[in-house]
């Protein structure tokens, strides 16, 4: 039996959610978890309490003086019996001790990811022909987990072959106990309508308001529609699938395809396309705990109204940006130029009248101009600027003559200018919000660093500045400041 809903828009769009005894996403239907798992855990929590008892008297005593060494048999046992087995189903790679004393308290390990193959057992999950769910499921999981080993995560396998059933609590139980950083849930979906070849694609779950839980789901469904090429079918949110409700850490629910459709199916089924599905989810994954480094900065501000709506959407997202300060704007709004501060932003110079004629007149009339923007917004904000960027860039049509004796005279004041290799373009006239982000996004490149140029003086800039943080959760968002190395045309 299936629930059938529309899509986002509410058209050609379905969404399944099985309710049979079977369906191993929901919590209906299934037997309370055993209490065997509570008293081993309550087990080993006595053993280890003792355990830290006898080693505190010993230590007071001054009797034990313990030393790990990486060649010692007698260190590494004492080690692996302290950690315990959190789970049969984690793997990890060996490790060696180093040879000195180690402190086991509060010991760091690689970010450990729980990989849920769903269904499972007598609960094949949604079949076509000979080719069930639960065994689609697995095989993605196994190859996921060999990647994310490779690229030197920990691993928890929630369910390790076909002939496990496991219930929904247990699921979630075993990744708690594990301590995963991450919970992520394979399935494959299933469309009983007419015309089922009619529908076919990824789509990717996230339960609540977490933003840990919506940006590990947007890593993995964009890296995984970008490995397979197949039909984005969004990303969603719900509280009705148990698992990434109930898990303590950040997790989502990926529908890797249809298997409803013949041609997706004969794909889902195959080696070569099973592997791209887990090298994009590992991607994902890999970005959640490796992120890129994006530069937000804008320039020509502050505005009064557009400023502002700038400064709302990044507090609201917890983003500290760059904002380069034209000093005649600062003294027409001197409260947006302090909210900028007093926000944590940092502030860098632009000029103090955006006049290219008479800006890049000379050198001297360059550094008149950028002291008299330095004055005005110390006198307002209390910062003594250190950053700047030249408008037009630091190589530009109107300065070209003189760039290089500006630079020099600059730098010998001691201040640091940046340029950008990314841009939303947001300058030029009749762009569209969508537009927009796809200009930002497009000119990242895939670049690991990118100082992204946007103007806080642009009504469309506000109105896609959400889009497009959320279309960039590969990268965290940082200011600028003196230590970071800066992009400069001609010279990065």
């Amino acid at each position: 039996m299936y629930r059938q809903n529309g899509t986002k828009n509410g058209t050609n769009g379905v969404r399944l959610v099985r309710v049979s005894p079977y369906d191993r996403r929901t919590i209906h239907g299934f037997e309370k978890k055993n209490d065997s798992r509570n008293n081993k855990k309550r087990r080993k929590t006595i053993f280890f309490a003792a355990a830290a008892v006898m080693c505190l008297v010993f230590a007071c005593l001054g009797a034990v003086h313990i030393v790990f060494n990486a060649d010692s048999n007698t260190g590494t046992d004492h080690v692996d019996a302290v950690r315990g087995k959190l789970s049969q189903r984690v793997n990890t790679k060996p490790v060696e001790m180093p040879k000195e004393d180690v402190v086991l308290a509060g010991e760091q390990h690689p970010p450990r990811v729980a990989i849920d193959p769903g269904h499972g057992g007598e609960d094949g999950g949604c079949s076509n022909g000979d080719i069930l769910e639960k065994n689609l499921n697995l095989e993605i999981a196994l190859l996921l987990e060999k990647k994310l080993q490779a690229m030197g995560f920990e691993t928890v396998l929630i369910r390790e072959d076909s002939d496990t059933h496991m219930s929904l609590e247990e699921r979630v139980q075993c990744a708690q106990e594990a301590k995963a950083d991450i919970y992520v849930s394979i399935h494959q979906n299933s469309y009983d309508g007419k015309n089922p070849d009619s529908v076919s694609g990824i789509e990717t779950w996230y339960c609540g308001s977490s933003q840990g839980s919506r940006r590990l789901a947007q890593l993995v469904h964009k890296g995984t529609v970008e490995k397979t090429g197949a039909r984005d079918r969004e990303l969603r949110q719900t509280d009705e699938l148990y698992v990434i409700r109930e898990a303590s850490m950040p997790s989502c629910l990926i529908e890797t395809g249809f298997v409803s459709n013949t041609e997706e199916c004969g794909a889902l089924a195959s080696a070569e396309y099973q592997e791209e599905i887990a090298a994009g989810i590992a991607q994902g994954i890999d970005y959640y705990f490796n992120p890129k480094t994006m530069y937000l900065t804008f320039d020509d501000g502050p505005s009064e109204e557009n400023t502002a709506a700038v400064l709302d959407i990044l507090k609201a997202h917890d983003i500290k940006a760059t904002f380069f300060l034209v000093g005649e704007n600062v003294e027409r709004h001197p409260e947006i130029a302090r909210r900028i501060v007093e926000e944590g932003h940092t502030v860098g110079i632009h000029c103090y009248r955006h006049d290219y004629k008479a800006l890049y007149a000379s050198v001297d009339a360059y550094v008149e101009d950028f002291q008299k923007a330095y004055d005005v917004i110390l006198e307002t904000t209390g910062v003594e600027v250190q950053l700047f960027r030249f408008p037009g860039g630091s190589v530009n049509n109107h300065n070209k003559e003189i760039y290089k004796d500006i630079i020099a005279a600059m730098t010998e004041k001691g201040y640091i200018y940046y340029d950008w290799n990314g841009s939303l373009e947001d300058a030029v006239k009749q762009s569209t919000p969508a537009q927009l982000v796809e200009n930002g996004v497009n000119s990242t490149r895939g670049r690991k660093k990118v100082v992204m140029l946007c103007h806080d003086i642009i009504y469309n800039t506000t109105q896609c500045l959400e889009d497009l943080l959320d279309s960039l959760p590969e990268y965290k968002m940082e200011p600028l400041t003196p230590e970071v190395k800066p992009i400069q045309f001609g010279v990065s």
